[in-house]
């Protein structure tokens, strides 16, 4: 009897589980490539697009020179760079001088506004903008010719953010499908499935913000609150009263080669964060693949049919999750599905080690992630 009934409440949560990760590839494929009503942005209203840039990348060339190629009548360039040494600066100079039919300069040095050292290197760009329309972009975002466009077209009347999740491309090794399996059809599946339900979260990748509403809260200055900027423009837009949108499609983020430390590292300080800066919404991440709950299950399964009926649940999720990618047209090859396998393999322990430190390495910078309270309460203590 006790065995029985364990069969069945392993395989329930396990058809649970795909019956809701199921309702979310619907749910993305429907709400991925639409626009959801008018605009309400200003129809060719000028944009400031400032893109911090530090070190160089396989694809930099690329994903900074679409930024002169935007199909747009009225916009300037800002690239924030932190360090006069930085070795992209030839290039972005270079850049600058090859395309002089768009105003674009350089802004050499941050401020020191908080321990995430992209929104210290974006702090001086946003202050020199010319512009009250302002796009926030990384400088591996490869912007197509509507880019700005497509931002634009999310914005409505309640928008305080228009954002944009990346989706993984051309990746170079196996590793980097591994990559492109957490970016799509997991991370930018829920993104879009979570904004389609009214829960809109921010995506530091590229974000476009109307300047008197974000300085009315303080300004970009305000988005130290949180360790991670997208999480503070999150709360930031939500208190008060508006709604984070993404764009209809979100933009391509070419990878290159990946090595398995690299992913690692990245997916680990991205749970991190969001550990820290969601905790309720983090929690349930442990259940975002079906790999572990099926290896459960399967232990439990108790009889032939129990394990066939678990093995359809896993055939059904993972090839309703590749043809999602196969409808958006995001990457797929042979290996995907490997590339899945892995991806929630790896889910687990990234989630619990997610909960052991307090600290992450950002490009060399040594990062802590608690809020700010409780980094002041040792010291706070000290002086008592």
């Amino acid at each position: 009897m006790i065995e029985a009934n364990a069969t069945v409440l392993a395989l329930g949560v396990c058809g649970l589980l795909t019956v809701v990760n199921l309702v979310s590839f619907g749910l993305t494929a429907r709400r991925i490539g639409r626009v959801r009503g008018p605009s309400a942005f200003p129809v060719d209203a000028p944009v400031s697009l400032v893109r911090p840039v530090c070190g160089l990348e396989p694809f930099s060339e690329e994903t900074l020179g679409r930024s002169f190629r935007l199909a747009y009548p009225d916009y300037e360039i800002l690239f924030c760079v932190a360090s006069a040494q930085d070795p992209v600066l030839p290039l972005v100079r270079r850049l600058i001088a090859t395309h002089p039919q768009v105003p674009a300069r350089v802004i050499v040095g941050d401020e020191r506004v908080s321990d995430n050292p992209k929104l210290n290197n974006c702090v001086r760009g946003w202050e020199a903008a010319r512009h009250d329309w302002i796009v926030l972009a990384d400088s591996n975002v490869l912007m197509p010719p509507d880019y700005l466009q497509q931002m634009q077209a999310a914005w409505r009347p309640e928008t305080g953010l228009v954002c944009s999740t990346p989706v993984g491309a051309r990746p170079g090794s196996f590793w980097a499908e591994v990559e492109c399996a957490f970016l799509n059809t997991l991370q930018a599946r829920w993104q879009y499935t979570g904004e389609t339900l009214g829960l809109g979260f921010a995506q530091g990748k590229s974000m476009l913000w109307h300047r008197p509403f974000l300085e009315a809260r303080g300004g970009i200055r305000a988005l130290a609150a949180e360790i991670a900027e997208d999480a503070a423009a999150t709360k930031l837009v939500r208190a008060a009263g508006r709604r984070v949108h993404l764009v209809p499609a979100p933009f391509e983020q070419p990878l290159g080669p990946r090595r398995r430390r690299e992913v690692w590292a990245r997916q680990l300080r991205w749970a991190r964060l969001r550990r820290v800066t969601f905790p309720l919404f983090f929690a349930p991440e442990i259940a975002s693949g079906l790999l572990l709950p099926a290896i459960v299950a399967g232990w439990f399964a108790g009889t032939a049919e129990a394990a066939m009926g678990l093995a359809a649940m896993v055939v059904t999720f993972y090839a309703a999750e590749y043809a999602l990618a196969s409808r958006l047209g995001w990457h797929r090859s042979p290996t995907i599905l490997l590339a899945f396998l892995v991806r929630d393999a790896m889910i687990p322990l990234l989630w619990a080690r997610a909960w052991m430190r307090d600290a992450v390495v950002w490009r060399g910078n040594a990062m802590d992630i608690r809020p700010k309270t409780a980094r002041r309460l040792p010291a706070e203590a000290g002086a008592a």
